[in-house]
């Protein structure tokens, strides 16, 4: 008897060749699977959403940070910008920083500055070997050359002062001593000079050139030789004594003359004439050049159309993501967000911030051409910022950035710190600031004898000098303004920004630092120290000292800060007058701090925006650990049910076998 088969799926054959059906054990337990899975579906769905909010509010603390931004270049540094224009910039431009006033000048340029040129004997070649080859030492100074009559390039009957700068040398010897090796040599040891060969075409054409690298009458060359004769035969240069060098461009200071008032300076580039501006003086002119030196409008238009700008942005932002599109019928990510319902709230409230102490002018925004939009936005109407920029420029610096005002003329405000509060604080001065200062016991000697009573030596403010005097007879007056020439003209005390006053009362000198306070003070040595100043009484400047708001400060130089309470690190410079009560200080924050500790505080990590995503991190990590959890319950529960499923299925397979070897026995009766 042949045996049947069932088509299908849940089919198996037995051993003997009998079809028996099987249960679907994949099948039942997936399904079962798909039910136990409808939890972590709705938990991934809630993550998604988490994230979404979370990416949301990424996009508004963007924005934020770029509004702060915009609000911090709403400083100092913008409205301490300054334009200065020059009628005539082929005679003299200029730049002007951000501590420039404003202001108006004329300028006349009688003469430029130039460096110092001189030329060496010509030689017939620049590669053939000069002197003997012995090691030979050129030894560079730099100073003033005074009096005398300079004739075919040689002086005679002159004086020269070194400037006290150090004095810098160069090695001739057998591996450089033609006149091509001298030039690369002075090249090379950077001694403040440049060298150069120029063939004149004369029959000895090839000429070295020396060009001092400073402008300036202080910096005339010395050149002193050791060594070989030839090469001192040749680059011997005393301007008091022996010349073996030919001068084609004497050393001179730039003459000029602003607002009636003759200056000199040794560069073509001139930085403390007028205060925070840089002159640049390209030629002589004659004819009055008018400078005027103005508040950079445009830039601070530009700066606040930015800031403008950057609001409206952040503004966009927030209503983005909490709107509702009734077209579309399409909700916000953030809609109903109460976090951001605050952040909106408080970007409004800071542009309608009134400034109440703001001296001398403006106290809100709308007041300068800003104003809101009906969709929350600002606009800017330029015709009134221009306006206001022009009419009253300092009222609107005034308006975004710290600014003090005291009732004493002599008390100015200079800084405050991130902690200083705006109010009005009260000053008392208990000591002024004072200057150091060396004066003399009696009378100075008129007389300067070189190499007897010609030399001091001095330390301004810790800056160590040596200057010599030229010899010769002076009046009391005419020897005070030759020493602080010198003494403000050295390298080392010019180079550390110092200087000092010299004047002189019936023949008695003194000299005043220019700076105050304990830094402050003047030590005087040297073989001329007891002819000028006899035992000279040097004494070292005070600190200023005293209190603002009632509370101690602490003082150095002029300036004195605040150390304690609602005015911590407000500084004020006293420039003068007497100690006591010296009035009071108002000082205002400005819109721009205000705007940027507000924002600090919305995207700080206290801030609600930070405290939300926190939140929203924090639900992701809860719905991820139940998510966790139930994988690990299903993991579970599909082993049981397959093994279950498995084992009733092997069952019934044995139960089907029987059945079908039954049923072929009976069949056999």
């Amino acid at each position: 008897m042949t045996t049947s088969s069932v088509s299908g799926n849940n089919a198996a054959t037995s051993s003997a060749g009998i079809t028996t059906p099987t249960i679907d054990v994949a099948g039942i337990v997936s399904s079962l699977m798909a039910v136990e899975q409808r939890p972590i579906t709705t938990l991934n769905k809630q993550i998604s959403s988490y994230n979404a909010k979370i990416s949301a509010i990424g996009s508004v603390q963007s924005a934020l940070a770029s509004f702060q931004t915009a609000a911090q270049g709403l400083n100092n540094l913008t409205f301490n910008s300054f334009a200065a224009t020059s009628s005539n910039t082929a005679a003299v431009s200029a730049t002007a920083s951000s501590i420039a006033k404003p202001g108006n000048y004329s300028l006349t340029i009688g003469q430029l500055a130039q460096a110092q040129n001189l030329v060496v004997a010509g030689q017939a070649s620049a590669t053939t070997a000069i002197g003997s080859g012995a090691a030979t030492t050129l030894t560079f100074d730099f100073g003033t050359i005074s009096g005398g009559t300079l004739t075919n390039g040689t002086y005679t009957g002159a004086s020269y002062t070194s400037n006290g700068g150090t004095t810098k040398s160069v090695t001739i010897d057998s591996s450089n001593n033609t006149l091509s090796g001298i030039r690369d040599a002075i090249n090379s040891a950077n001694v403040g000079v440049t060298a150069s060969i120029i063939n004149d075409g004369s029959t000895s054409p090839y000429r070295l050139v020396l060009t001092s690298n400073t402008t300036g009458v202080a910096n005339s060359m010395k050149i002193s030789v050791a060594g070989d004769a030839t090469l001192s035969g040749l680059f011997s240069e005393n301007p008091a004594g022996t010349q073996n060098l030919s001068q084609t461009s004497a050393a001179q200071n730039a003459n000029f003359t602003v607002n009636g008032i003759a200056v000199s300076k040794a560069s073509n580039s001139v930085g403390d004439v007028v205060s925070g501006v840089t002159l640049n003086l390209a030629s002589t002119s004659t004819s009055p050049v008018a400078l005027s030196v103005a508040p950079n409008t445009s830039a601070v238009s530009t700066a606040i159309n930015g800031f403008v700008t950057a609001f409206n942005a952040a503004v966009t932002a927030i209503q983005n993501q909490t709107s509702y599109d009734p077209t579309t019928k399409t909700a916000g990510t953030l809609q109903g967000d109460v976090s951001l319902s605050i952040v909106q709230s408080q970007m409004a409230a800071m542009l309608t911030t009134t400034m109440g102490s703001n001296p001398n002018g403006f106290t809100n925004l709308t007041q300068i051409g800003i104003g809101f939009q009906k969709d929350g936005t600002l606009a800017v109407d330029s015709t009134k910022l221009n306006a206001a920029l022009n009419s009253n420029y300092q009222s609107v610096a005034n308006l975004f950035v710290a600014a003090g005002s005291a009732t004493d003329s002599l008390v100015n405000y200079t800084s405050a710190s991130s902690s200083t509060k705006a109010g009005t604080y009260g000053v008392n001065i208990s000591q002024l600031s004072t200057q150091g200062t060396a004066i003399g016991s009696t009378a100075a000697g008129l007389t300067i004898t070189s190499g007897s009573n010609d030399t001091l030596s001095l330390t301004i403010d810790g800056t160590s000098t040596s200057v010599t005097i030229p010899a010769g007879t002076y009046t009391a007056a005419a020897l005070a303004t030759q020493l602080q020439t010198l003494i403000n003209g050295s390298a080392p005390i010019s180079g550390a920004g110092k200087s000092v006053t010299v004047s002189q009362n019936a023949g008695v000198l003194t000299l005043i630092s220019s700076s105050y306070g304990s830094s402050s003070s003047v030590a005087v040595g040297g073989n001329g120290a007891s002819s000028l100043f006899g035992t000279p009484t040097q004494t070292t400047g005070l600190d200023v000292a005293g209190t603002i708001n009632g509370l101690a400060a602490t003082g150095s130089g002029q300036l004195l800060t605040s150390s304690s309470g609602d005015s911590t690190g407000l500084s004020v410079a006293i420039q003068g007058g007497t100690t006591g009560n010296r009035g009071s200080i108002s000082y205002t924050q400005g819109l721009s701090s205000l705007f940027n500790s507000q924002i600090a505080a919305m995207l700080g990590t206290n801030g609600t925006l930070a405290s939300e995503t926190t939140q929203f991190n924090s639900n992701i990590s809860d719905a991820q650990k139940q998510i966790d959890a139930l994988n690990a319950q299903i993991a579970v529960d599909q082993t049981n049910l397959t093994n279950q499923y498995a084992q009733l299925d092997a069952m019934l397979g044995s139960m089907n076998s029987l059945s079908s070897y039954l049923t072929q026995q009976l069949a056999r009766l």
